[in-house]
């Protein structure tokens, strides 16, 4: 990756976003810059919040605050190619791998510790895979609209070569077919053709709530023109593209995982409603808790019912101490 294909957003694309006044924070990682939010006592216990994708720390502005006012350490970054941390502008540069570890690098350079991880969309298979090399470092996890695809043997080998070809076959995936009908394939085929990637009416389609024209530029503030898109174009097509290295995860880590699990879904998101029930059949941790069905929230559930959330992961955190 050279320097010359890092973007940097400028600092007026931020100005005056509604309900964000938190104070940045930035860390170098492998040459790139990587914003974060932190509220809260430095020396309390820490809540990571983790989100996908084409979302950045903004997602999380209903969350940060009732969660900073109960004592916590409340850490939401920016991924590399969104919000406010460096970007890309070549798709080439980003793969699971390299989010897994300048998320993990993130991680050890705050050495943050007893964490509590909340992680929805790629924040899951990004987050699940950094707990997967630190285990030690996290006391409790929240899944929320994510998951983590994984596979051995052939299936590891043919899956993703399998998947790009049905997505070659699915060709060009317009906005109104997939209003009309939205599922993983078609996001993915979609996300990878369209001309120009719509970031705000992504994010209003995939909520419930009626976005306001300024939460709606607070989205797509990050992105200037298409070539801050990168990441947000390339990483639907990424979705199952380490089935191998996700499955070592769930041999080594998460089957085995004691520690309190819960999985807190919304009811109205097409692509992963179901996904909670693997997550609490294969994790050991998962057993006897109190797991949450969100309802009248779309995907992106932070935006839509982020106060309820918040309610969730402290009494979660309480119940588990």
């Amino acid at each position: 990756m050279s320097q010359e294909t890092i973007l940097r957003t400028p600092d007026s694309r931020f100005e005056g976003l509604p309900d964000y006044d938190f104070q940045p924070n930035y860390m170098e990682i492998t040459g790139l810059r990587i914003h974060y939010v932190d509220e809260g006592p430095k020396d309390a216990a820490p809540i990571l919040l983790m989100h996908g994708e084409p979302s950045w720390s903004y997602l999380y502005r209903k969350m940060i605050p009732p969660l900073a006012n109960e004592g916590f350490r409340v850490i939401a970054p920016d991924l590399f190619g969104f919000g406010k941390s460096d970007k890309s502008s070549r798709t080439s540069d980003y793969s699971h791998t390299r989010h897994v570890n300048v998320v993990h690098e993130f991680v050890r350079g705050l050495d943050i510790r007893d964490i509590t991880l909340f992680c929805q969309d790629w924040g899951g298979l990004i987050g699940l895979r950094v707990v997967g090399e630190e285990p030690q470092r996290f006391s409790r996890i929240i899944a929320a609209n994510t998951g983590l695809p994984s596979a051995r043997g052939l299936r590891a080998i043919f899956g993703y070569p399998l998947f790009k070809m049905r997505i070659r076959r699915l060709g060009k995936v317009t906005q109104e077919q997939l209003q009309e009908h939205s599922n993983l394939m078609r996001w993915v085929a979609f996300s990878k053709t369209v001309s120009e990637l719509p970031i705000g009416p992504i994010l209003q389609m995939a909520t419930m709530s009626n976005l306001s024209s300024d939460v709606i530029r607070a989205y797509e503030a990050p992105f200037p023109d298409e070539s801050y898109k990168a990441a947000a174009r390339i990483m639907p097509y990424l979705v199952p593209s380490e089935l191998s290295k996700n499955r070592k995860v769930w041999d080594n880590v998460l089957s085995k995982w004691e520690k309190p699990f819960l999985t807190a879904f919304s009811d109205r998101d097409p692509i992963t409603r179901g996904g909670e029930r693997y997550f609490q059949k294969m994790i050991p941790g998962a057993k006897g808790q109190e797991h949450v069905t969100i309802r009248g929230a779309g995907h992106f559930l932070q935006e839509d019912k982020g106060e309820d959330l918040s309610k969730i992961i402290l009494n979660f955190i309480s119940q588990s101490e």
